[in-house]
């Protein structure tokens, strides 16, 4: 315990903080959907400087295997940091956790910034990928512990839209630099993520922590403190405050009396709900999400569109795609995760169809079909696969393995995300228009799964 002139730390010795109740929880959601935030934005970035004749140029017209391993190098770095991340998490907290990915995301943005070779840009991405683990892990997993039962699927998916927006920025900044006529019209964009990072860093610094850890730590004062601030105005004395107390409290000393769980421990106990949370990663990228979001530009010029125009179209749809992750703000509790997703799936089949035979096609109203039908999928993803995949692990999974079980969901996540990353401009390369068809089969797969799932229990 904290020792203030040689007697315990109590709840009086703890500073009353400026916000209180719902303003405090919004803030630190606000703040913590940085976390996103910043994958969004790595995310989008460097799509469009793909196209970017400054960049082809400086790093020697990298090919299409070059370029996939650049990119996807990312979730390599992210992999490894989200498989640490339950000894990281449940060790230093989840204010420090995040402290710790945005200052790695932070040292690889600098490094892509001052990058001279495609390695070196590679490696700078790796260190940010280390960043984005944590960050990406830690975020829903900060949520679903400060937030109340009814409030969980509000404020995860108000996270997924802060995801999106760094996304859309990204998009939109590479836009706007690539009127600049030399080569920091792709290093603003590489330099600003670092910008992002460090206000992250130094966020953490206002934000409360996470009460259960606090519990599970013993720090009882400062854990009552923080329940008091979140759910009864910041009445230590409110029952709301001391119920919520006694409740995790008691959840803390019965998890003690199982004992420390591994992954190997979690996957054997609950092999079903650890399973949910890493089908729902699976699908949310092998449905084909990330073929779109980091090669749009890649996938506009295959259909017709040139040079900034086909940036233009990926920030048009980049714009679509932001405001259609404001559906699930309220249906996901109301219509349900599965409604969501099984209607997500079957829409976002059906359009990576489209995308297929209208690049197929090649009429002179192809470039627009696939506009149009890239962003109908876009948005359907917006409203299900993207928020709920990450809702889902949290909440499935009980408290005492919820570090672990999350992490090896995370991990799951990031491995179909860099065997996406990799193959995808490869794919696009060789069989063209066919990989849409792929993804579309997948998204159907990721559709039935679900229904068969609530035809069973239901």
């Amino acid at each position: 315990m904290t020792l203030i002139e040689n007697r315990d730390i109590t709840i009086h010795d703890i500073p009353k903080p400026v916000l209180v109740g719902k303003p405090l929880l919004f803030f630190t959601t606000g703040f913590v959907s940085l976390c996103v935030f910043l994958f969004g934005y790595d995310q989008g970035y460097f799509s469009s400087i793909l196209t970017n004749p400054y960049f082809k140029e400086y790093f020697n017209n990298p090919t299409a295997l070059e370029i996939g391993t650049v990119v996807a190098i990312l979730e390599i770095g992210a992999l490894i940091s989200s498989l640490s991340l339950g000894y990281i998490g449940d060790k230093f907290g989840r204010r420090r956790t995040t402290r710790i990915g945005s200052f790695f995301f932070c040292i690889g943005g600098g490094i892509q910034t001052y990058a001279t070779s495609i390695e070196h840009l590679g490696i700078g991405r790796f260190i940010s990928g280390l960043g984005v683990g944590l960050l990406s892990g830690t975020a829903p997993m900060y949520m679903s512990e400060i937030a109340s039962p009814e409030m969980r699927g509000f404020l995860g998916s108000a996270q997924f839209t802060g995801n999106i927006l760094g996304y859309s920025s990204s998009i939109w900044i590479d836009f706007g630099c690539s009127y600049i006529e030399s080569n920091m019209s792709f290093r603003i964009p590489l330099a600003l993520q670092v910008l992002f990072g460090a206000i992250l860093f130094f966020g953490t610094f206002v934000l409360v922590e996470s009460p259960r850890w606090l519990l599970e730590h013993d720090h009882d004062a400062e854990g009552l403190v923080v329940l008091a601030d979140l759910f009864s105005g910041g009445n230590v004395d409110s029952e709301v405050a001391k119920d919520e107390y006694r409740s995790i409290k008691e959840d803390v000393l019965l998890g003690r009396l199982e004992g420390s769980m591994s992954y190997l421990d979690t996957i054997r106990r609950h092999p079903k709900r650890v399973f949910i949370g890493c089908s729902a990663q699976f699908f949310a990228q092998m449905d084909g999400i990330n073929v779109i979001s980091y090669y749009a530009p890649l996938v506009f010029e295959q259909a017709g569109w040139v040079g900034r125009d086909a940036i233009l179209m990926t920030g048009i749809n980049s714009v679509c795609y932001f405001f259609s992750t404001f559906i699930p703000w309220r249906l996901s509790e109301t219509w349900g995760r599965k409604p969501l997703l099984i209607l997500g799936g079957t829409i976002m089949g059906v359009a990576l169809l489209s995308v297929s035979l209208f690049t197929f096609w090649a009429t002179p109203s192809s470039p627009g079909l696939v506009v149009i039908s890239v962003i109908v999928y876009m948005s359907s993803f917006g409203f299900s696969w993207g928020p709920i995949a990450w809702l889902i692990g949290p909440e499935v999974l009980p408290n005492k393995c919820r570090a672990s079980g999350a992490a090896l969901a995370t991990a799951t996540n990031w491995i179909c995300n860099f065997i996406v990353g990799e193959s995808a401009p490869v794919l696009l390369e060789l069989i063209k228009w066919r990989l849409y068809i792929i993804h579309g089969a997948i998204c159907f797969i990721s559709a039935s799964v679900v229904l068969f799932q609530w035809l069973q229990f239901n």
